[in-house]
């Protein structure tokens, strides 16, 4: 008779990381090398080219070829990013699930910092952080370390009011996400997502600033008009399902389009802010926020630039640089 053998204690829970990849090539070997610095010892990584033109295909080979890991590369024709998110997430296997998109950046200890939240936290759906905002040349422009603080139990009520979870700070949980998949006709992949997990479980955040969200000329988040229209469809699409009632919902869009109302003002598209002020005024959380975004109507738009500047170099650092 066999004597009874325990299986092998797995100490380090199992990570699948996923990069989609499309037309990044000047940002690609700096995303892949921020994976391969990890220091989480256990996780897998799978690379899917969706379509690019440019020469990133040939040169994810080639960057792959030095991974200190387990790996695999698939490039194929374009499907888009939310096909190309759950076919990465039905192509692995660990119990957590993380995405990097390709012109983004991780520091070495973001998986074992994330992944250990996690663990400690058994009912939340992701672990979610602050971002430094990097440009095309790895400058750090801004810092969401004050915006994306939350207090215990209150970060799913900031979402729906449309307070931004930054996709490169995010760790999943895959028991949590398999019933969730990403909206394939949805234009804005993640926050229709967050909305529904929001409901599963308070997320878990962790303040140290552990990724960098790059913006350039190529990002979807230039097209404000467009995530605007996103992101209010995806709360109709998700309180219908919930049973939320007509007037929460309204309640709720009326804050985001606020919340939208300021991020249009900041870019000097007054004419937009204030038809969505007009939309939103009992939105707004304070008189003193009324009181705030009227001011900035008024003030020119090179002095907001510059004020605007003073504080992001006092925040970050002039100049200041990421290093990973």
């Amino acid at each position: 008779m066999q004597p009874d053998v325990a299986p092998p204690v797995r100490t380090t829970p199992r990570v699948s990381v996923v990069v989609p990849s499309c037309n990044h090539v000047k940002f690609i070997e700096r995303c892949l090398k921020s994976i391969f610095r990890q220091t989480l010892p256990s996780f897998e990584l799978l690379v899917i080219d969706d379509g690019s033109q440019d020469e990133s295909v040939a040169l994810i080979d080639r960057i792959l070829k030095d991974c200190p890991f387990p790996c695999e590369f698939i490039a194929r024709r374009n499907l888009g990013l939310c096909k190309t998110l759950n076919e990465g997430f039905a192509k692995t296997s660990g119990d957590y699930f993380c995405y990097l998109g390709s012109d983004d950046v991780w520091f070495p200890a973001f998986l074992a910092s994330r992944v250990a939240l996690l663990e400690a936290k058994p009912n939340a759906p992701l672990a979610y952080g602050p971002v430094f905002v990097i440009d095309e040349k790895d400058r750090i422009t801004n810092s969401t370390r004050d915006s994306a603080a939350c207090a215990e139990g209150t970060n799913r009520a900031q979402l729906w009011r449309g307070v931004g979870i930054f996709s490169s700070s995010v760790c999943f949980r895959r028991a949590k996400l398999s019933a969730q998949p990403w909206n394939e006709n949805a234009r804005l992949e993640d926050f229709e997502l967050y909305l529904r997990l929001s409901a599963l479980g308070e997320f878990a955040f962790d303040a140290q600033v552990l990724s960098s969200w790059r913006q350039h000329a190529r990002n979807t988040s230039g097209d404000l008009t467009m995530m605007l229209e996103e992101c209010l469809a995806a709360q109709r699409s998700v309180a219908a399902e919930s049973g939320m009632s007509a007037e929460e919902l309204e309640q709720f869009q009326s804050a985001l389009q606020w919340l939208w109302a300021e991020n249009f003002t900041r870019t000097g598209d007054k004419r937009k802010a204030i038809e969505l002020i007009r939309q939103s005024w009992y939105g707004a959380p304070s008189v003193m926020a009324r009181i705030q975004i009227l001011g900035r109507l008024l003030v020119p738009q090179r002095v907001f630039r510059a004020l605007r500047q003073k504080r992001q170099d006092q925040r970050t650092g002039r100049n200041g640089t990421i290093e990973v």
